[in-house]
């Protein structure tokens, strides 16, 4: 599994990697001085630049003027925040920059012009995006406007300067019009800001006047607002080396329903690649080579679809661990759920001298699984949350809850369950759990409204330690809970 961690410093810069190669011949263009290539951020300066390139050069790629000067100076290693950058002199006027994807030290320094964006509420607008998009691409058609590296996003409208002041507002500061003022520059206007990966909705506003990022096709929807501009700061690569010689090459997976024609890969020196946002989880994917599918031969984690078939798989995020005590006489073990579309044959246990163990990444949430012992379909025993019954109970699986249901009474009841809007009211509904002489049941919940009650013993009643509830179409009323952002 990859986990999130290991792309949290993968600099990106929109359209890199469209870029044609670069030949050492010639005066080279600063905008088209850089690429991705073998895990690293590569440049090729021309060292008959003028000041103007330079400046050009600088500002288009957010580089530090101690790495330039280094370059210009001759030096064959520059370290500048915590960053080594190796130098290499191609011929007389070329010079290679480069500097490794996953080098970036994890508490380096960020540049004093960057503004910080509130944890609690970049938390909640990631989740909340993640939830609702499991994977996007940018569509710029300016590379230069937006560049997302070492998780600092630097926004750029060009021109508008006869304009006295522009803001930045999106979802990453709930739509404030004051709070994040951006900074003139000859050009146009910039910000950085820090943001962890995910998908952004955003504005600018211009002397008052709100419009969207004329250089920016992605649209989204926000409330009653169907013209904001979309951004996705990535966190990771799909890389296929060689294949040089194929007209197109596609990746597809679980991710974008296995559309086969909808994330094209961008063609390198040695071989494709494709830059994207992918929501936490786990993932699987093949890639289509001038229509052939192969799984990805850089990626040793594969398992069955179902079908026969192999996927490659990736992880994004911090795996859990689905384990099993005891059976140790059991041949084979697989978990299955509503995470994986109840496959029966993907995800093979691994034997331990306790039991079986199986790491899995998933996204927060709610989830249903059970085991198969040698074909035999069971329940975990080692967790005593569940819904459904007789044939169709499953275990519930709560990924980083963030509300607990508690009932202090009625701990002599036989049973007792929770049930409301969040599961489509239930009957059978959630079962809780005596933990610390209280039934007790954790969810994962979006924010918002829900309304509830538990079933003790086959009786629907409000819940007693809450205070908030309200009518129904039966007159019995339920209990009212707020999920707060």
């Amino acid at each position: 599994m990859i986990g999130m961690k290991c792309f949290r410093y993968i600099g990106y810069v929109f359209m890199l990697l469209v870029l044609p190669a670069i030949t050492v011949v010639g005066q080279i263009n600063p905008k088209d001085a850089c690429r991705i290539e073998d895990g690293r951020l590569v440049f090729r300066l021309d060292l008959l630049w003028s000041s103007s390139q330079k400046r050009e050069f600088v500002q288009l790629f957010d580089l530090d003027s101690t790495v330039m000067a280094g370059v210009y100076a001759g030096k064959t290693e520059i370290v500048s925040k915590g960053i080594v950058w190796k130098t290499k002199k191609l011929t007389i006027r070329i010079v290679e920059l480069s500097k490794s994807l996953s080098s970036t030290p994890e508490n380096s320094p960020l540049p004093g012009d960057v503004v910080m964006v509130d944890d609690e509420q970049a938390g909640y607008m990631i989740e909340a995006q993640r939830e609702s998009s499991p994977y996007g691409v940018n569509k710029f058609t300016r590379y230069s406007v937006f560049q997302y590296i070492d998780g600092c996003a630097r926004f750029y409208l060009p021109g508008h300067t006869d304009v006295n002041q522009v803001y930045i507002s999106g979802t990453f500061n709930r739509w404030s019009t004051i709070q994040m003022p951006m900074q003139r520059s000859d050009s146009g206007w910039t910000i950085r800001l820090k943001l962890k990966p995910g998908k952004y909705l955003y504005k600018y506003i211009l002397d008052g006047n709100w419009t969207s990022d004329p250089f920016n096709r992605l649209w989204g929807r926000d409330g009653y607002i169907e013209d904001n501009s979309v951004v996705y700061c990535y966190n990771y690569f799909f890389t296929l080396k060689g294949k040089t010689d194929a007209k197109a090459v596609y990746v597809t997976g679980s991710f974008n329903q296995w559309n086969r024609k909808e994330l094209k890969m961008f063609k390198t020196r040695y071989g494709w690649a494709l830059p994207l946002y992918l929501r936490e989880g786990t993932h699987a994917y093949k890639f289509i080579v001038d229509g052939e599918y192969i799984p990805d031969p850089g990626n040793k984690v594969v398992r069955q679809d179902g079908s026969g078939n192999y996927n490659s798989i990736i992880g994004i995020g911090e795996p859990i661990f689905f384990t099993l005590k005891g059976y140790k006489n059991a041949s084979k073990v697989i978990v299955s759920g509503n995470f994986n579309a109840w496959n029966q044959l993907e995800l093979s246990m691994n034997r331990t001298p306790e039991g079986w163990r199986l790491p899995y990444v998933l996204a927060p949430g709610n989830y249903e699984y059970k085991f198969i012992v040698d074909g035999k379909w069971m329940t975990d025993p080692g967790n005593p949350f569940k819904t459904g019954h007789g044939e169709i109970e499953n275990s519930i699986l709560v990924v980083q809850p963030n509300y607990t249901f508690k009932l202090d009474q009625s701990t002599d009841a036989k049973s007792v369950i929770v049930s409301g809007s969040f599961n489509g009211w239930n009957k059978s509904g959630y079962k809780m759990a005596i933990v610390n002489h209280q039934w007790t049941f954790p969810v994962r919940l979006k924010p918002g409204k829900y309304t509830y009650k538990f079933v003790v013993d086959n009786k629907w009643i409000l819940d007693p330690g809450n205070d908030l509830w309200e009518e129904n179409e039966y007159g019995t009323g339920n209990s009212v809970l707020w999920i707060e952002p």
